[in-house]
């Protein structure tokens, strides 16, 4: 009886290969899929897949289609293009928690790891014991001390009037109650570059990842946030912390909100004695394995820019945010019940606009920068598609370029040139 039996594509060097194995299982022919990435170097998988996609741009993929008329067998290119988004695109998978190669020993992770041994059944009801039993109760308790000494303490350094004496103790209270919550994600950060940290007067952007993010920043030095207006446990801590500092809280959905940041910015940037403005220009979550495209309104308001990235290791514990799915409280008893938060943190040297470069190149420069010192997938897809559709506008520029590559009037071809 047929025993194993492996098909793989062809391995490229340096490209994701995808194999499908048929394993014997308790006498019976069982198909499995074994989905792996193999590098150049031989280096462990950072991502799977479930096609072997062609990653080449569609410019090239046409190229046999210069010097002679439009057939209908071209569609078929389209079409195979198409097919591919739709079984595994490359947007809406970094909306949902990144996959592991290995399995780390958390139910929620095992969802490809199906067939586990006793022995190590029996490492993974230890581990339950360990995680539930002991560092939970420790981690919540160090939780509900750090909020509580937050929510206080901000509250009554709010009370003094604006001077330098209530700057110190607003900083303070930040650093120290972060850092209790960090410990209590069992929180194990290396920062890289610390003389390039954010200066005073300077603008730091960062990928994000989750709100998380804030508390990993904050334990190296203290910010002037913007972001979105929260209800729940994170309304409650937004609203003490504006009180002892600046913070800048907006309704996204609101344009006058919009225009009021952006005239708070201008005016924070202004004066240099102010602490470093702390914006995620992406706008939402993503899962920690690519950067999505950054919004360009950080970018339009001058001042310098401090990049940082931020890589979280997946294997002690997922740090992405999937706020469709869990509230906030959700989501910090999930991050509780990992092994640990395990992340690196990379200063970068300042960046600013450059002559004749218009905010929308700026931004993407920052953001390919990032991407490459945080070991990302750079994308140039908005965020906000993990809530909205596809603007018309976007689909109608897609489908003028489709034409061109088309009819072949060298027009595209002329560019990438």
């Amino acid at each position: 009886m047929l025993a194993n039996y492996a098909w793989a594509s062809k391995i490229r060097p340096g490209r994701p290969q995808c194999l499908l194995s048929f394993g014997r299982t308790e006498g019976r022919l069982q198909p499995t899929w074994i989905l792996y990435q193999l590098s150049r170097q031989g280096s462990p998988p950072s991502h799977t897949c479930i096609i072997q996609r062609d990653e080449s741009p569609m410019e090239k993929g046409l190229s046999g289609l210069r010097g002679r008329d439009f057939e209908l067998s071209d569609v078929f290119y389209f079409s195979k293009k198409g097919l591919e988004a739709i079984v595994e695109d490359e947007v809406t998978q970094r909306f949902s928690s990144e996959e592991l190669v290995s399995w780390n020993l958390l139910t929620r992770t095992n969802v490809n790891f199906q067939y586990v041994s006793p022995r190590l059944t029996m490492v993974w009801v230890l581990g339950v014991i360990v995680r539930y039993c002991v560092l939970l109760p420790l981690r919540l308790t160090l939780a509900v001390i750090g909020i509580s000494l937050f929510v206080i303490g901000t509250t009554l350094v709010g009370q003094l009037p604006r001077n330098r004496l209530k700057n110190f103790l607003s900083e303070v209270v930040h650093l120290t109650c972060c850092r209790i919550c960090v410990r209590a994600l069992s929180g194990t950060i290396h920062y890289h570059n610390r003389q390039y940290r954010p200066q005073k007067g300077g603008i730091c952007v960062a990928n994000h990842t989750s709100p998380i993010d804030v508390l990993i920043l904050t334990t190296d030095g203290c910010y002037t946030m913007v972001g979105q207006v929260h209800g729940g446990l994170m309304g409650i801590i937004q609203r003490s912390m504006v009180k002892a500092c600046p913070h800048i809280w907006f309704e996204r959905s609101e344009m006058k909100d919009r225009h009021l940041v952006i005239r708070r910015l201008k005016e924070h940037i202004a004066l240099k004695e102010e602490l470093p403005i702390l914006i995620f220009p992406e706008g939402t979550c993503i899962n920690n394995t690519s950067v999505m495209m950054f919004k360009k309104g950080s970018f339009e308001i001058g001042g310098t820019i401090h990049p940082v990235a931020i890589k979280y290791n997946p294997r002690f514990g997922d740090a992405f945010w999937n706020s469709s799915k869990y509230n906030i409280v959700s989501y910090l008893l999930r991050v509780m019940t990992s092994w640990a938060i395990v992340c690196d943190v990379w200063y970068m040297p300042p960046m600013t606009r450059e002559e004749g470069e218009d905010a929308v190149q700026f931004a993407n420069r920052v953001k390919s920068a990032i991407a490459v010192q945080g070991g990302l997938t750079e994308l140039p897809w908005d965020g906000g598609l993990k809530r909205a559709k596809v603007k018309d506008t976007f689909k109608e520029e897609q489908q003028k370029n489709y034409s061109k590559m088309i009819v072949g009037n060298g027009s595209l071809k002329s560019e990438l040139d």
